[in-house]
């Protein structure tokens, strides 16, 4: 727990629970470039704003780390992989990783007037930087929103429609979030 009582799971715990959940190495491999993209967004708005309160880095990064713990079990089903991890988190007594797993696909709050303001959540930060990985390679959101229309739209209309919409969120987020960051976003995943 940290120190506002906030159940998170160290980094044992979430190699613990990826071995557990039999993660393949390539999503695995997925998850900890996301995990880095993630931290480096949080180092960023810690150091271009300090006087804003921002997200946990534990947090964000056990988010990060877990966000698809649920994949290998969901692979050739259709499982909606996002909700059994949260499902998971919540066995596992993390509610806080929990909610971030669960809308590493789809955020359900989209606040600019918050954003306007330099603050993003912990689910922001994950959602974010999970669009930005196709595989294990930082990629810009034209190239993932392709790879996710040809994967997952399948030449279904309605879902490529809705895949588009939550696109939407993701660049605006994007205009919002590297606002507030000291390097742009072809700079994410230097390290």
């Amino acid at each position: 727990m940290n120190s506002a009582g906030i159940a998170i799971p160290s980094l044992t715990e979430c190699i613990g629970m990826m071995e557990q959940y039999a993660m393949l190495p390539n999503i695995r491999h997925h998850s900890l470039v996301v995990a880095r993209l993630a931290d480096q967004l949080l180092d960023g708005l810690c150091t271009f704003t300090p006087e804003q309160p921002q997200a946990d880095r534990r947090l964000v990064v056990g988010g990060a780390l877990l966000h698809d713990i649920a994949k290998t079990p969901c692979l050739g089903s259709n499982c909606d992989h996002a909700k059994a991890g949260a499902e998971i988190c919540l066995r596992h007594g993390f509610p806080e990783i929990a909610a971030i797993v669960g809308q590493h696909v789809l955020l359900r709050e989209y606040a600019p007037e918050r954003y306007r303001f330099g603050h993003f959540t912990p689910e922001e930060i994950v959602y974010y930087a999970d669009k930005r990985v196709r595989h294990n390679v930082v990629v810009n959101l034209d190239e993932r929103l392709e790879y996710i229309l040809d994967h997952y739209g399948k030449g279904n209309s309605d879902r490529q429609a809705l895949i588009r919409e939550n696109f939407n969120k993701c660049l605006g987020l994007e205009r919002y979030l590297f606002r507030w960051l000291p390097f742009g976003p072809t700079e994410l995943g230097r390290f």
